[in-house]
């Protein structure tokens, strides 16, 4: 179903993620590239943003972007590790401002958006993600794009407070969108997530790396020929 896109980057935030997706899309079609953006949106955004524009001097755009990679999970919408995440929607998640507390409520947070600075989300073609989604079993949903991830189970009841309907938690989606969407009039882009544990209290002996970046692969696996 990616045969209309003749050239595709994929980035992804350390080796680890583009060996696991490397290893399914090397040597077929459409011509893929797989870069290591560095960790968190800003590091993203720029090696994306310079990725884009030498491939469009070089006449050979990409013309899809896939922010690829692992991430946490939120088990109370039924998301558990091992399962893959296809965006539908990929919030800047505490990028904004805290507002004080109300009588007898509790500190809120405005988005960017809600400020009137900019933009918090980005949502890829929605005929894109259904099919993405179909084929790689991957359930969809909100990804956060976060430059902090959650360690304690306040936090992350937090967000799913303010994001009812988040499905997985990362660090550079919304940078890679960002940058998709700023270049020239625009380029496809898409978030797909691998979990290798549950956002809430940080238990690094809960984690499944090995198993969230097979599950990588195999959804990788299922998007080529």
């Amino acid at each position: 179903m990616l045969r209309r896109f003749r050239r595709v980057l994929v980035v992804a935030a350390v080796s680890a993620e583009r060996e696991a997706v490397a290893a399914a899309t090397a040597g077929t079609a459409p011509h893929w590239d797989v870069l290591v953006g560095g960790v968190g949106p800003a590091a993203v955004a720029a090696r994306t943003t310079t990725a884009l524009m030498t491939a469009a001097h070089e006449g050979r755009p990409y013309d899809l972007v896939v922010c690829a990679g692992i991430g946490g999970g939120f088990a109370a919408n039924g998301v558990h590790v091992g399962d893959t995440v296809i965006a539908d929607r990929l919030v800047a998640a505490d990028l904004g401002s805290e507002l004080p507390a109300g009588p007898g409520e509790p500190p809120g947070f405005a988005s960017v958006a809600d400020l009137g600075f900019g933009r918090s989300e980005h949502r890829p073609a929605a005929a894109l993600v259904e099919a993405v989604a179909e084929a790689t079993g991957g359930r969809q949903g909100t990804v956060l794009s976060v430059s902090t991830t959650t360690g304690t189970r306040r936090h992350a009841d937090l967000l799913l407070t303010r994001y009812p309907t988040a499905a997985a938690e990362a660090m550079e989606g919304f940078g890679v969108a960002e940058a998709a969407t700023a270049h020239a009039d625009g380029v496809d882009f898409l978030e797909i997530r691998a979990v290798s544990n549950a956002v809430g209290p940080r238990d690094r002996a809960a984690w499944r790396i090995p198993q969230a970046l097979a599950a990588l692969t195999a959804a990788f696996g299922k998007l080529v020929p």
